[in-house]
């Protein structure tokens, strides 16, 4: 078993995106962490349609899309309470 492979460009684009989407969730920057996820579903959308992923890392990324995607459903500042009134 291989406990690092060599990852394509493209899979550390999608890193990134993941990395940056990461960052704003746990800093609580709700309407960047939406927009990186949007940001990382175009990019993967666009990976696949082009054929630039192999088949395991796609499998990988549409998971960790998914997984992303029900996290941030519903996360947004629009449902925020102001608690200093």
């Amino acid at each position: 078993m291989k406990l690092f492979r060599i990852q394509s460009k493209e899979e550390k684009r999608l890193d990134e995106i993941i990395g940056r989407l990461q960052m704003n969730l746990s800093n609580n920057y709700k309407d960047s962490a939406q927009a990186n996820l949007a940001e990382l579903r175009e990019t993967y959308d666009e990976m696949c349609s082009q054929g630039k992923l192999k088949e395991k890392p796609k499998t990988e990324y549409g998971l960790k899309l998914a997984v992303y995607a029900e996290k941030l459903k519903g996360y947004s500042h629009k449902d925020q309470k102001p608690y200093w009134h």
